[in-house]
Protein backbone atom coordinates (compact mmCIF):
# COMPACT_ATOMS: atom_id res chain seq x y z
CA UNK A 1 0.00 0.00 0.00
CA UNK A 2 1.54 3.37 -1.22
CA UNK A 3 0.82 6.55 1.64
CA UNK A 4 0.40 9.86 0.73
CA UNK A 5 0.23 12.80 3.20
CA UNK A 6 -2.74 15.46 2.12
CA UNK A 7 -2.99 18.33 4.77
CA UNK A 8 -6.18 18.53 7.13
CA UNK A 9 -8.99 20.42 5.49
CA UNK A 10 -12.25 21.84 6.57
CA UNK A 11 -13.95 19.06 5.47
CA UNK A 12 -12.11 16.40 6.81
CA UNK A 13 -13.87 16.52 10.52
CA UNK A 14 -15.31 13.10 10.16
CA UNK A 15 -12.23 11.20 9.41
CA UNK A 16 -10.02 12.90 12.42
CA UNK A 17 -12.99 12.35 14.89
CA UNK A 18 -12.84 8.45 13.69
CA UNK A 19 -9.54 8.24 15.47
CA UNK A 20 -9.78 10.21 18.49
CA UNK A 21 -13.02 9.01 19.12
CA UNK A 22 -11.67 5.62 19.19
CA UNK A 23 -10.35 4.24 22.80
CA UNK A 24 -7.28 2.19 21.30
CA UNK A 25 -5.93 5.19 19.23
CA UNK A 26 -6.12 7.47 22.40
CA UNK A 27 -4.94 4.66 24.80
CA UNK A 28 -1.15 6.24 25.02
CA UNK A 29 -2.03 9.35 23.87
CA UNK A 30 -4.75 11.04 26.56
CA UNK A 31 -5.65 7.51 28.03
CA UNK A 32 -9.37 8.35 26.84
CA UNK A 33 -11.63 8.80 23.88
CA UNK A 34 -12.44 12.55 22.96
CA UNK A 35 -16.36 13.58 22.62
CA UNK A 36 -17.06 15.47 19.96
CA UNK A 37 -17.46 19.12 21.42
CA UNK A 38 -14.00 18.71 22.40
CA UNK A 39 -12.82 17.68 19.09
CA UNK A 40 -14.37 20.06 17.30
CA UNK A 41 -12.70 22.73 19.42
CA UNK A 42 -9.57 20.93 19.00
CA UNK A 43 -10.22 20.49 14.94
CA UNK A 44 -10.28 23.99 14.55
CA UNK A 45 -6.93 24.36 16.25
CA UNK A 46 -5.17 21.87 14.13
CA UNK A 47 -6.75 23.77 11.00
CA UNK A 48 -5.34 27.36 12.47
CA UNK A 49 -1.63 25.22 12.65
CA UNK A 50 -2.09 24.11 9.97
CA UNK A 51 -2.09 27.65 8.31
CA UNK A 52 1.44 28.42 10.14
CA UNK A 53 3.28 26.96 7.05
CA UNK A 54 2.67 25.03 3.55
CA UNK A 55 4.99 22.11 4.38
CA UNK A 56 4.08 21.55 8.07
CA UNK A 57 0.68 20.83 10.16
CA UNK A 58 -1.44 17.57 10.59
CA UNK A 59 -2.12 15.42 7.81
CA UNK A 60 -4.19 12.53 6.52
CA UNK A 61 -2.75 9.50 5.98
CA UNK A 62 -3.89 8.01 2.95
CA UNK A 63 -3.69 4.61 1.05
CA UNK A 64 -2.87 6.20 -2.74
CA UNK A 65 -5.18 3.20 -3.97
CA UNK A 66 -8.42 3.33 -2.78
CA UNK A 67 -8.12 7.03 -1.00
CA UNK A 68 -8.77 5.09 2.41
CA UNK A 69 -8.07 7.17 5.48
CA UNK A 70 -5.42 5.32 7.47
CA UNK A 71 -4.69 8.03 10.51
CA UNK A 72 -2.99 11.14 10.96
CA UNK A 73 0.60 12.35 10.41
CA UNK A 74 2.08 15.44 12.32
CA UNK A 75 5.09 17.57 11.40
CA UNK A 76 3.64 20.67 13.46
CA UNK A 77 5.62 23.93 13.71
CA UNK A 78 4.29 26.26 16.45
CA UNK A 79 5.25 29.73 14.84
CA UNK A 80 6.25 30.24 11.24
CA UNK A 81 9.49 31.14 12.25
CA UNK A 82 10.71 28.32 14.79
CA UNK A 83 13.50 25.99 14.70
CA UNK A 84 11.83 22.48 15.79
CA UNK A 85 8.96 20.88 14.85
CA UNK A 86 6.81 18.16 16.10
CA UNK A 87 6.21 14.57 14.26
CA UNK A 88 3.85 12.51 15.16
CA UNK A 89 1.09 9.81 13.91
CA UNK A 90 -2.17 8.28 14.87
CA UNK A 91 -3.26 5.02 12.84
CA UNK A 92 -6.26 3.62 12.49
CA UNK A 93 -6.17 0.15 14.34
CA UNK A 94 -7.34 -1.67 11.61
CA UNK A 95 -4.30 -0.41 10.11
CA UNK A 96 -1.97 -1.43 12.92
CA UNK A 97 0.82 -3.91 12.49
CA UNK A 98 1.57 -2.87 9.08
CA UNK A 99 4.91 -0.85 9.01
CA UNK A 100 2.51 2.25 8.69
CA UNK A 101 4.41 4.03 11.32
CA UNK A 102 7.43 3.65 10.20
CA UNK A 103 6.97 4.48 6.42
CA UNK A 104 4.83 8.00 7.81
CA UNK A 105 8.15 8.77 10.37
CA UNK A 106 10.40 8.17 7.51
CA UNK A 107 8.45 10.57 5.48
CA UNK A 108 8.00 13.27 8.03
CA UNK A 109 11.37 12.74 8.74
CA UNK A 110 12.63 13.55 4.96
CA UNK A 111 10.05 16.33 4.10
CA UNK A 112 11.46 18.33 7.63
CA UNK A 113 15.32 17.49 5.92
CA UNK A 114 13.64 19.57 3.10
CA UNK A 115 13.24 22.25 4.83
CA UNK A 116 15.84 24.98 5.51
CA UNK A 117 15.85 26.38 9.43
CA UNK A 118 14.99 23.33 10.84
CA UNK A 119 17.10 22.39 13.47
CA UNK A 120 15.47 19.94 14.82
CA UNK A 121 12.60 17.28 15.35
CA UNK A 122 11.20 16.46 18.73
CA UNK A 123 8.30 13.63 19.52
CA UNK A 124 6.43 12.64 22.78
CA UNK A 125 5.16 9.28 24.03
CA UNK A 126 3.56 7.24 26.08
CA UNK A 127 7.11 6.05 27.64
CA UNK A 128 4.51 2.98 27.61
CA UNK A 129 4.67 2.59 23.63
CA UNK A 130 7.51 0.64 22.74
CA UNK A 131 6.04 0.28 19.41
CA UNK A 132 6.34 4.08 18.75
CA UNK A 133 9.87 4.48 20.66
CA UNK A 134 11.23 1.87 18.77
CA UNK A 135 10.22 3.26 15.69
CA UNK A 136 11.82 6.90 16.93
CA UNK A 137 14.83 5.03 17.90
CA UNK A 138 15.54 3.24 14.61
CA UNK A 139 14.60 6.42 13.07
CA UNK A 140 17.55 9.05 14.83
CA UNK A 141 15.94 10.17 17.81
CA UNK A 142 17.72 10.03 21.24
CA UNK A 143 15.19 9.84 24.71
CA UNK A 144 15.99 13.51 25.63
CA UNK A 145 13.60 13.91 28.92
CA UNK A 146 10.47 12.24 30.76
CA UNK A 147 7.67 14.55 32.34
CA UNK A 148 4.67 14.98 33.21
CA UNK A 149 2.09 16.42 30.45
CA UNK A 150 -1.19 17.75 31.68
CA UNK A 151 -1.01 14.45 34.13
CA UNK A 152 -0.09 11.91 31.48
CA UNK A 153 3.53 10.28 31.57
CA UNK A 154 5.22 11.58 28.69
CA UNK A 155 8.74 11.02 27.45
CA UNK A 156 10.52 13.55 24.86
CA UNK A 157 12.66 12.13 22.22
CA UNK A 158 14.33 14.38 19.76
CA UNK A 159 16.53 14.04 16.40
CA UNK A 160 18.87 17.12 14.43
CA UNK A 161 18.12 17.55 11.34
CA UNK A 162 21.06 18.43 8.39
CA UNK A 163 19.31 21.63 6.99
CA UNK A 164 19.74 23.73 10.30
CA UNK A 165 20.39 26.88 7.71
CA UNK A 166 18.62 30.44 7.53
CA UNK A 167 15.49 30.32 6.18
CA UNK A 168 14.43 31.93 2.43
Amino acid sequence: MELVLQKFGPGDFDDYFRLVSDARVMAMITERAIPVDEARRDYRTLLATNDIHPEFGQFRILDSEHRRFVGLAKLELPTADADTAELGYMILPEYWGRGIGSRIARQLIARAEEQRGLRSLFAIIDPANLPSRKILINNGFASREFRDFDGLPGEVLERETGSGMARD
